[in-house]
């Protein structure tokens, strides 16, 4: 398959875009540079759309030493998504996910306690053990519209049945566990911190194949 690559540097102006991945494919993906490599906690949120009833990845992140770092899954379980750090997994149920209407998800995670929560459309989730101890360390490769099966790859036709199809925009990622009210104003679009890992307003960024970037669908007054 012929790949078309597009860099787009720091001064690219996301904020009032979103990306559009409009076919199921294993050749479409956006890919995010960080410097950070060392994370004791993370905080990940993004608003998704899609009318998808099989499983997708939303978010995936990558290291050397394995490529489930951190990933979130939406299931094919309706009410459900599935979460890893560090290699390690666990299923988040009772979700009230809706198809074609935007979706406002964060997740949390925190080396010390190993505990996990996911905040769907400002409601959150049990908290659930997964991984403690050891920090999300080495150079991270971070892909949206993909699961990375590899380190930065892994994508083949195969697994195309995982690639997301819809729009996404507002990507954010911290190094710490935001606060409830921090997550809140995010689900909310008031005011929340901009990620300090990745920050949707200034961030450098692959895309590759059929990715648009579209202005954001907002109603008319």
């Amino acid at each position: 398959h012929l790949r078309i690559l597009l860099l787009l540097r720091r001064d690219a102006y996301l904020s009032g875009k979103m990306f559009t991945f409009p076919q199921q494919t294993s050749t479409t993906e956006v890919r995010f540079t960080t410097q950070r490599q060392d994370m004791r906690a993370v905080t990940v949120c993004l608003r998704s759309f899609t009318d998808l009833k099989r499983e997708h990845s939303l978010f995936s992140l990558a290291l050397p030493t394995g490529a489930n770092g951190f990933l979130i899954i939406k299931s094919a379980q309706s009410d459900a998504f599935d979460i890893w750090v560090r290699e390690q997994h666990v299923k988040i149920e009772a979700q009230d996910f809706k198809l074609n209407m935007w979706q406002s998800i964060c997740a949390t995670w925190d080396a010390s306690s190993g505990l996990i929560q996911l905040w769907l459309n400002g409601k959150p989730s049990s908290k659930k053990y997964t991984s403690s101890g050891h920090s999300i360390n080495g150079p991270m490769i971070i892909v949206l519209g993909q699961d990375q099966d590899s380190y930065g790859g892994g994508f083949d036709t195969k697994q195309s049945f995982q690639s997301f199809v819809g729009m996404m925009e507002d990507v954010h990622m911290w190094d710490y566990t935001l606060s409830p009210c921090e997550i809140q104003g995010y689900m909310d679009e008031h005011y929340y911190p901009e990620g300090n890992v990745l920050n949707w307003n200034s961030v450098e960024f692959q895309s590759v194949g059929r990715v648009l970037i579209e202005e954001k669908l907002r109603a008319c007054n």
